[in-house]
């Protein structure tokens, strides 16, 4: 059930690629507060639009770069920790027989990624061998052997298959075989008939069409091929969950044997398939979607023969294309940035080079990472947060008027059973079996891909190990894990704006305390109460608690819904329903969190505001961010996080402690009526 595993405080669904460079003022004197007080917009009322009071200023003096389709405090975070990895892979890249082991492994990747004039003289001969492998397919009863070679080569065509913890068994591994093979973000881009949408199909057939004449496919045929793709992954489309109803554990999970999974598509040897990927052996696995099975058979036996191949083939270059010719990147790039998400340029190479090293081989990069930016100080201090985070959980249990004693008492014994993982992993991953060379990018990332892909398999019918991290260590971001009901924060994010040991406590519980708090009510949401104590899929509700819960978010998702973050788009207050249920609880156990720290004492003024202004002002700090258009209405379909203006002011429209800080009326803009609360 990957859709639920990670429930991640994701600060845009594109993060995993970086932005421009970020300059600091060396000669600027520090606030006391550690507060970045030239953001404000104080011509601004913060009770009318407290987003543009806080990042006005920001906002109006940060353009989107030209290679982003975003920018944003988080992305400055990303930036500033590309730069400090950059550093590490430039140092590690120049030969020395004085090298480490881990050195040579991230210095060569990196070389060779960053030697373009031997990938542009590659072209795609990477790619020729199984390009030949797929055309010399003389019947569809060929094409489930050539899947097995996808797959292991992370090249998701069909569908997707990988381990994950049993739902009803947390401590165990299984196998877990989901929708998959579109070449779009997701169903919805297939299915809807907007004009938008109709123009979006129409550019990425286009798109289809042109990186197949790049493999040497003649115009004609090229685009007959596309329209045929984009009639296959449409019939897989329909056949997919909405993301909706994704949010849901139990619409996920169904438990079969694999002669279950035949009777759904036959047309597949599933044992020969499982054998042929090297996963161990399987009697049972979890189907996450049973109608796309059943789908996907019958568009395999709809397509013609040529047709399919063409989808292989197709699926082959869109998931090497990063690592290719410049050719092969341009196309990539004018479709999935610019007319997918409004990106004007391309990001320079290196930045492209940090991010898929980091990908490949994250944990070896990481060690010198960690090394370099994160301190025992910082771990304690947050460790101490989110201690007091949850103390303030276990109280605001207490005080909950719509659960009933029984669902408390089940709640509390899941908060008592909440592990923390702070920074990076006990023990590092051994990468000393993957072999990367210096001239050979293509083959190291296929290589690295091969890797991960056998060692995640490998973990089928194994307990499953609680202390791996599901993110590298420089990654801004943070998640739950619900089951393995756990809170993670990779030592990336644990920076400033987040946190600093320099801020005062009221700055830092406003930014990275709330992120403590948003992880933890994850589990207890709608999703989270799903998964009991042990991480076990087991609904631990009461069926009035149910409903009093559904209540109380109805509220939220009117309230959201209502939101445009452009034109006439609405967010969808449904799909973003946990994550505003998490930015509205979170906040509220951070405050109560630094109102039982500060423990009656008040410390006063300092930058001109009170320590429980300094608070929101520190939240509303981290969210100050833009997008451009068509990056907004992508987001708005497939992201279950509201916008960064909305998660401000959404949020504390409903806090009256905010209404109270800052001296906010009724009836004006920033107090809702009525306010929204669930935690």
């Amino acid at each position: 059930m990957r859709n639920v595993r990670l429930t991640r405080l994701i600060f845009t669904s594109a993060l995993l690629l970086a932005a421009t460079s970020f300059a600091q003022d060396a000669a600027a004197p520090e606030p006391a507060s550690g507060l970045d007080l030239n953001t404000l917009d104080k011509t601004a009322d913060p009770c009318v639009d407290f987003f543009q009071y806080v990042c006005g200023t920001w906002v109006a003096t940060h353009p989107i770069p030209p290679d982003r389709p975003m920018w944003s405090t988080g992305m400055e975070l990303v930036q500033r920790n590309q730069e400090i990895l950059r550093g590490i892979l430039e140092k590690a890249s120049v030969e020395d027989a004085k090298r480490t082991p881990v050195e040579q492994k991230i210095g060569d990747f990196y070389y060779a990624c960053m030697d373009e004039k031997t990938v542009n003289a590659k072209g795609y001969d990477p790619l020729k061998a199984e390009l030949a492998s797929i055309d010399a397919l003389g019947d569809k009863h060929g094409l489930p052997a050539e899947l097995v070679s996808l797959h292991r080569q992370g090249v998701n065509a069909w569908f997707e298959f990988a381990s994950s913890p049993d739902p009803k068994n947390s401590t165990m591994n299984i196998g877990d075989a989901d929708q998959g093979g579109l070449g779009l973000p997701d169903r919805d881009y297939y299915l809807k008939d907007d004009a938008k949408s109709v123009a979006l199909r129409t550019g990425y057939v286009k798109h289809v069409g042109a990186m197949l004449q790049l493999i040497g496919e003649a115009p004609q045929q090229a685009d007959a091929h596309a329209k045929a793709i984009l009639a296959f992954e449409t019939l897989l489309a329909k056949g997919s969950l909405d993301l909706t109803a994704r949010r849901d554990p139990d619409n996920v999970y169904h438990r079969m044997t694999v002669a279950q999974l035949a009777a759904l598509c036959p047309f597949i040897d599933w044992p020969a398939y499982f054998h042929g990927v090297s996963a161990p052996q399987i009697d049972s696995l979890n189907v996450e979607v049973p109608d796309f099975f059943r789908a996907l058979n019958g568009a395999v036996a709809a397509a013609s023969l040529d047709d399919l191949k063409a989808y292989l083939r197709w699926h082959v270059v869109h998931a090497r294309a990063a690592m290719l010719a410049q050719a092969f990147v341009n196309e990539n790039f004018a479709f999935y940035g610019k007319t997918l998400s409004g990106t004007a340029e391309l990001q320079p190479r290196w930045k492209r080079c940090v991010q898929y090293t980091d990908r490949a081989l994250g944990e070896a990069l990481g060690q010198r990472y960690v090394d370099l930016t994160f301190g025992a100080e910082g771990k304690q201090r947050t460790l101490t947060m989110v201690h007091a985070i949850e103390k303030a959980m276990n109280e605001d249990l207490g005080q909950l008027s719509w659960m009933t004693p029984e669902t408390k008492k089940a709640a509390y014994e899941k908060l008592e059973a909440v592990t923390n993982k702070i920074g990076y992993p006990d023990k590092w991953r051994d990468y000393s079996s993957v072999r990367i060379v210096r001239d050979d990018f293509a083959g190291d990332a296929l290589r690295a891909t091969a890797f991960e892909i056998h060692r995640d398999l490998n973990k089928i019918g194994q307990p499953v190990d609680r202390g791996e991290f599901g993110m590298t260590p420089p990654t801004v971001n943070a998640y739950y894990n619900p089951q393995e009901n756990n809170i993670n924060f990779p030592a990336g994010i644990l920076q400033p704006p987040l946190y600093s040991n320099s801020a005062d406590d009221a700055v830092n519980f406003g930014a990275i305390g709330t992120v403590i708090g948003h992880e933890l009510t994850h589990g207890f949401d709608d999703q989270g109460r799903k998964f009991d104590a042990q991480g076990n899929l087991r609904d631990w509700w009461t069926k009035e608690d149910a409903q009093a819960f559904e209540k109380r978010a109805q509220c939220l998702i009117d309230e959201y819904a209502k939101f445009k973050p452009v034109d006439d788009v609405h967010l969808n207050g449904k799909l973003t329903l946990g994550e505003n249920t998490a930015d509205n609880g979170g906040i509220r156990l951070a405050f109560a969190a630094l109102m039982d720290t500060l423990d009656g004492k008040h410390p006063g003024l300092i930058d001109g505001f009170t320590p429980e202004q300094r608070f929101f002002l520190g939240y509303g700090r981290v969210w100050c961010g833009k997008r451009t258009d068509a990056f907004e209405r992508m987001l708005a379909q497939v992201d279950p996080h509201s916008p960064e203006k909305f998660r401000v002011n959404g949020v504390l429209e409903n806090m009256p402690e905010f209404q109270k800080a800052f001296a906010c009326k009724v009836g004006q803009p920033m107090v809702a009526a009525p306010a929204c609360r669930v935690w």
